[in-house]
This record gives C-alpha cells, sequence and structure tokens, in this order.
C-alpha cells in the first residue's frame, strides 16, 4: 500500500509539472523581435512579409481589389498555359469544350506577345492511311489555328503543320493508346 501511495504522489507531481510546462505564457513578441518572419493578417485581410535586416517588407494590404482580382487572373491564365497538348475524338478535328478555356488563354497570351510564334503539330492515330491521316492531322492542327485567330491571335504567328501517323505520342495498339495519339500540339518558338 505505501508504494502506491508514493506512486500515486510522484504521478500527481509529473502531471503537474507536464500541465505547466506545455502552458502558454500569453505574453506577445515585441515587434522585430527574433522568431518569425510574416506579420498578422489585419482587419482588411492583407498580410506583411518582412525582409529582415530593419527593411520594411512588402505588404499585400496596399494592392486594390481590383489589382488582386487582375493577378489573380494572369496566374490562372499561366496555369492554363501550361497546357500545351490538346486531344481529339476518333475521326474528328472538333476541339472539344474542355480544351476551350486552355485555347483561349493561349491566344491572349499570343495577342499580347506579337514577336511570339507558335507551331501547332496535327496527329493521328494509326488507324486508316497515310495520307487520310496526315489530312486530319492538318485538319486538326487548322481547327485550333482558327480557334485562336479568332480569339485574338494574328495568323502571322501561327505555323501548323501535320505529321499524321508518323510521330506518335505512345506506341502500341488499343484505344487507350490512340486517344492519346489524336491530338494536337503547341510548340512555341
Amino acid at each position: 500500500m505505501k508504494i502506491s501511495a508514493q506512486f500515486k504522489v510522484f504521478a500527481l507531481l509529473l502531471s503537474v509539472g507536464l500541465v505547466a510546462g506545455c502552458s502558454s505564457t500569453g505574453g506577445t513578441t515585441e515587434e522585430g523581435a527574433m522568431g518569425s518572419d510574416v506579420g498578422a493578417v489585419d482587419q482588411q485581410g492583407g498580410s506583411t512579409v518582412y525582409s529582415g535586416e530593419g527593411q520594411g517588407g512588402v505588404s499585400s494590404s496596399v494592392l486594390t481589389e481590383e489589382e488582386r482580382m487582375a493577378a489573380r487572373e494572369q496566374a490562372e491564365m499561366e496555369a492554363l498555359r501550361e497546357i500545351r497538348v490538346f486531344y481529339f475524338d476518333f475521326d474528328t478535328a472538333e476541339i472539344k469544350p474542355e480544351a476551350r478555356d486552355v485555347l483561349v488563354a493561349h491566344a491572349r497570351f499570343l495577342a499580347n506577345n506579337p514577336a511570339q510564334n507558335v507551331r501547332l503539330e496535327g496527329h493521328a492515330d494509326e488507324r486508316g492511311t497515310k495520307e487520310y491521316n496526315l489530312a486530319l492531322g492538318e485538319r486538326r492542327a487548322n481547327a485550333v489555328e482558327r480557334f485562336l485567330i479568332v480569339n485574338g491571335a494574328s495568323r502571322g504567328q501561327i505555323e501548323t503543320v501535320s505529321y499524321g501517323e508518323e510521330k506518335p505520342a505512345v506506341m502500341g495498339s488499343g484505344e487507350s493508346v490512340w486517344a492519346q495519339n489524336r491530338r494536337v500540339e503547341l510548340v512555341f518558338e
């Protein structure tokens, strides 16, 4: 029994020590103190990132709502422009609805950068004759070209070429392979 009572006292002291050690003092850190590179978010939703060594840093609260929206839209357009391969259904040159926003982002980029050129490379899967597949790849590249021009790109910035079935993205046969080979690739120069 005596060991049990001592064990209980020891466990109680250990518990109190842990609670005291884990508790916060609730104090605040002085501005300029080491330990954090980011200030708190202010009432308008901005925050300040400090560059250290007594410099002021950059505050997002300085941006207007319009500037934030423009920056967000610019970032979204840049993200969309990372997609440069567009796939087509079997035996068609119709641009899929999910590709339209991405192609609009490319068209706007070309419109804003008149010195930039792009080559549209049309491809087809292995089914069909070589001549038919070359023509199909050309129709696909031309469809993308027309879409880009309608959305602001200049005809002089765009070159189209068809490789037909000659440059497959994936070797083999079967619907999943063929689907990856029915495409137009944008190659910026």
